[in-house]
């Protein structure tokens, strides 16, 4: 076992976007390399056929992650696949395998504190948070310039011997508009957990790592591997929390499912 090996009951990871200009693979790669889990879901948009319809970006990470995941797959590990809008192709596949991994509409998964969990991707969503076509059109275009910044700020920040940033992602966060779709986001999501009969929900699609407790159900969010480079994990105990992992691993949020505060919900 490497020296720095984490042990987790479950890991939830979405948003990868394998094949697009701001895929950060590399780190993905870093973390499953250093963490051991018996259970792996992948909730959507681990590839992106969107982007690859325009430009290929594939590199050796991209390979060396499919392998892993493939080989943790192999050994035992069960890997749920959730594909998202940006791999909707392998829905069709839904209840088969590919190799060991197994392809899924939509999953649950029940932690050591008897929490089931709802695991969707939440594109199903994007409805409940529409702004209309021109907003859509400007949302993702101005995206794609904070991911533009992003990229060239970090590139900078490596030469001086800085660690990565996601400049992005702390954007986004002051930016009234932005938050005010995330908050639209997590009540349709958090709605249809309550709906569903399940304590609480693990989504990606947005791009905004999040734990809370909202309306009696945990909502989750795992973020994604283009800005934020963030995966959600049960530890051994039971607690949900998220990690960024670029250079160096951080905890950034945790979650004691046993006393938690209720968090309203936004305006």
């Amino acid at each position: 076992m490497q020296k720095n090996m984490q042990n987790f009951r479950a890991v939830f990871i979405s948003d990868v976007h394998l094949g697009s200009k701001d895929c950060q693979a590399g780190y993905l790669l870093s973390f499953l390399q250093q963490c051991q889990s018996p259970k792996i879901y992948l909730l959507g948009d681990i590839v992106d056929f969107w982007a690859m319809k325009k430009q290929v970006h594939w590199g050796e990470p991209a390979n060396q992650l499919l392998k892993l995941l493939l080989e943790k797959a192999e050994q035992g590990v069960e890997v749920i696949y959730v594909p998202g809008n940006h791999d909707e192709a392998f829905r069709h596949y839904a209840g088969k395998n590919f190799g060991h991994i197994q392809v899924q509409l939509r999953a649950s998964h029940t932690t050591l504190l008897g929490k089931k969990l709802l695991l969707v991707h939440g594109d199903e969503f994007d409805k409940d948070v529409n702004f209309g076509a021109m907003h859509a059109w400007l949302g993702d275009t101005l995206y794609d310039f904070l991911l533009f910044l992003n990229r060239w700020y970090n590139r900078a920040r490596r030469i001086t011997g800085g660690h990565y940033f996601s400049l992005a992602g702390y954007i986004k966060s002051k930016v009234p508009g932005a938050q005010q779709a995330i908050g639209r986001y997590r009540d349709a999501v958090v709605a249809k957990a309550k709906r569903a009969g399940f304590d609480g929900v693990v989504c990606g699609h947005i791009h905004h790592p999040e734990i809370r407790l909202q309306d009696g159900i945990i909502y989750c969010n795992d973020g994604d591997w283009i800005d934020n480079c963030t995966a959600l994990t049960e530890q051994m105990d039971g607690t949900l929390a998220l990690y960024q992992w670029t250079e160096q691993a951080a905890q950034i949020a945790s979650l004691s499912l046993q006393s938690v505060p209720e968090q309203p919900k936004a305006a």
